[in-house]
C-alpha cells in the first residue's frame, strides 16, 4: 500500500461521509457534504499526480481509481436527482452515468482484445471531469432552489453532459474498427 493507493481508498471511504452530511437536518449540511466531496475530488487529482511523480503506479491503484471516481460521481448525482427532481439535473445525470457504464464496458472489452490503448483517457475526458466536479461541488453546496449558484451548477452539469457524450462518441469511434463486422472477418 502506498500513498496514492491510500488516497484512493480514502476517496471511497469519504462517500458514506458525504451522504450522511448531505442528509443531516442542519443549515450547514449542504456545505459540509460539498466540502467532503471537494476533498474527495481533490484526492482524485492528487493520487494520480503522486503515482506518476513517485513512480508508484500499481495494478490495485489502476483498478480502484476509476471505480472510486465513478462511485463518487454516481452517488453525488443520485443524491442530487432525488433532491432537485427536475429535468435540468436528471437528464445530465442519466447521460453521465450511462456514459460511464458504456465506456467502462468498452474499455473492458477492448482490454480483452488487447486494444485497451485505443480507448485510453483523453484530454476531452479530463475537461469533462473538471466541469463535472465543479458542477457537483456547487450543486451539493446549495439547497434545490433556483439561485444563481444552482443555475451555474446546472449549466456546468449540462456542459459536462455534452462533453460526456462527445468523449463517448470519440471512444466509440476509436473502438469502431474492433466493433464493426469487418473486424470479425479479419
Amino acid at each position: 500500500m502506498n500513498i496514492p493507493n491510500l488516497l484512493t481508498v480514502l476517496r471511497v471511504l469519504l462517500i458514506p461521509c458525504f451522504i450522511l452530511l448531505f442528509y443531516l437536518p442542519f443549515s450547514w449540511s449542504y456545505w459540509a457534504a460539498s466540502g467532503v466531496f471537494a476533498c474527495a475530488a481533490a484526492t482524485d487529482w492528487l493520487d494520480g499526480y503522486l503515482a506518476r511523480r513517485l513512480e508508484q503506479s500499481t495494478p490495485f491503484g489502476a483498478f480502484l481509481d476509476p471505480v472510486a471516481d465513478k462511485l463518487m460521481v454516481a452517488v453525488a448525482l443520485v443524491l442530487l436527482v432525488a433532491e432537485h427532481t427536475n429535468l435540468w439535473l436528471t437528464l445530465p445525470a442519466v447521460i453521465i452515468i450511462g456514459r460511464e457504464i458504456v465506456v467502462s464496458a468498452l474499455r473492458e472489452w477492448m482490454a480483452e482484445l488487447g486494444a485497451r490503448a485505443h480507448v485510453a483517457v483523453s484530454n476531452l475526458a479530463k475537461w469533462k471531469t473538471a466541469a463535472q466536479m465543479v458542477a457537483l461541488i456547487v450543486l451539493l453546496a446549495n439547497p434545490p432552489t433556483f439561485t444563481a449558484w444552482v443555475i451555474l451548477g446546472y449549466v456546468l452539469l449540462v456542459i459536462s453532459a455534452v462533453l460526456t457524450l462527445w468523449s463517448m462518441v470519440q471512444y466509440l469511434m476509436a473502438a469502431w474498427p474492433h466493433l464493426s463486422p469487418v473486424a470479425e472477418k479479419k
